[in-house]
């Protein structure tokens, strides 16, 4: 294990400081220059921001075209036309999600990112044919990431019979979650939908990540009834929503934000296009966790996209428009504290003893970061140098 030391550089906080990495952890932090080790490798940090790794609280690895030629976009009216459109896409697609998947994550890492959750597709047409490629993958670059993987019924569970087992065996090999999506609007079937994907939690005593896109009171409805289903189950800091456009909707939301703060059901949002999106600010407010994920990155639901959280965090900022520098640092947080609170992470930020898994960014602040979105000029997990300069190291 190396032994590195940043001096004066300037932490999330706001504190300028000296942190020495060794063993793989943060060994200590002190006033800035006043620390010395004769045999670390020193980084002159000059007022650089140094902050723990960025999450990706919601990517879908299987899904990215990354690795061929640009594809236009394929467009539908409704989730279900563009399910059935990506189905057809992804049967005429050779290159394997093995070698799609590890592009995105050769991309991404250069950029800060070492804690990943990925959903993957589970349904009857194609099995867990996706799922042991992420499995492949994770195995592959964990010395890079940590990365947890959701099964996700994309073609919906009780309309395409047999997924329920899938999901199960799923989760027996190897998945570290149960996902869902639109109980009503895919399934029409709110009950049965989420009385599996519960059911499957607390038989493997697995988390929860459910797509929700479904709008307007049906949507607030879903919502509360799975904060009352987590809050039953004992769940609570176990469940999180992805999406949840209702909540930026015209709608009395107060009392369905008081469900799912006292549930602990955090909400993830991409900063999504001309479509609704989850007031931050007032989730935050009213203790809901919120936190980020980049969704689609060049494949069939959307053409956009790089896996730069620094990137997804301004434009959740834009969309919202966050100016004050303290707001600009919520969007920072939610792609580092609050997405490793709803991911389960608890080894994480910048405290004596925590994982040295850490992101040396040209700023001097969080706001300051979100704004430009500068370079990062090294990134390290467990101790290790695996990027600089936008480049991965000893790949």
């Amino acid at each position: 294990m190396s032994t590195t030391l940043f001096s004066d550089v300037m932490l999330p906080s706001g504190d300028r400081a000296d942190v020495l990495v060794s063993g793989g952890r943060i060994a200590r932090i002190a006033g800035p220059n006043t620390l010395t080790a004769d045999t670390a490798e020193l980084v002159p940090g000059a007022g650089l921001l140094l902050a723990p790794s960025f999450v990706e609280g919601h990517i879908h690895l299987d899904k990215t075209l990354l690795g061929l030629p640009f594809i236009s976009h394929l467009p539908g009216d409704s989730v279900g036309e563009r399910i059935e459109r990506e189905k057809q896409l992804r049967r005429s697609v050779t290159l394997p999600v093995l070698e799609r998947g590890a592009k995105l994550i050769e991309q991404i890492v250069p950029f800060g990112t070492g804690l990943v959750r990925s959903h993957v597709d589970i349904d009857t047409e194609i099995g867990l044919a996706h799922l042991e490629q992420l499995l492949a993958l994770r195995e592959r670059y964990a010395r890079l990431i940590d990365l947890q993987i959701v099964a996700f019924p994309q073609s919906g569970i009780v309309r395409d019979p047999g997924t329920a087992d899938l999901l199960d065996a799923a989760l027996s090999n190897g998945a570290n979650l149960i996902g869902g999506l639109d109980p009503a609007g895919i399934d029409g079937d709110i009950s049965g939908h989420l009385d599996v994907v519960f059911s499957l939690a607390e038989k493997h005593d697995a988390g929860i990540d459910i797509h929700l896109h479904d709008g307007g009171l049906l949507g607030l409805f879903e919502l509360t009834d799975i904060a009352a289903r987590t809050k039953a189950a004992g769940l609570g800091g176990r469940v999180a929503v992805s999406h949840a456009f209702c909540l930026g909707e015209p709608l009395d939301i107060g009392p369905t934000l008081e469900a799912l703060a006292e549930a602990g059901v955090a909400i993830m949002t991409n900063g999504p296009g001309p479509v609704p999106m989850p007031p931050v600010k007032r989730l935050h407010a009213a203790g809901v966790t919120i936190f980020a994920g980049s969704d689609n990155i060049r494949d069939a639901w959307a053409p956009y996209g790089n896996g730069d959280m620094l990137e997804r965090a301004m434009l959740i900022g834009y969309r919202q428009g966050l100016l004050a520098d303290a707001d600009i640092a919520l969007t920072f947080d939610m792609a580092t504290h609050h997405a490793a609170h709803a991911l389960g992470v608890t080894k994480y930020g910048i405290a004596e003893g925590q994982p040295a898994d850490l992101v040396l960014i040209s700023a001097g602040s969080t706001a300051e970061a979100v704004a430009t979105r500068p370079a990062r000029r090294m990134v390290m997990k467990a101790g290790l140098v695996v990027a600089a300069h936008g480049v991965l190291v000893g790949r």
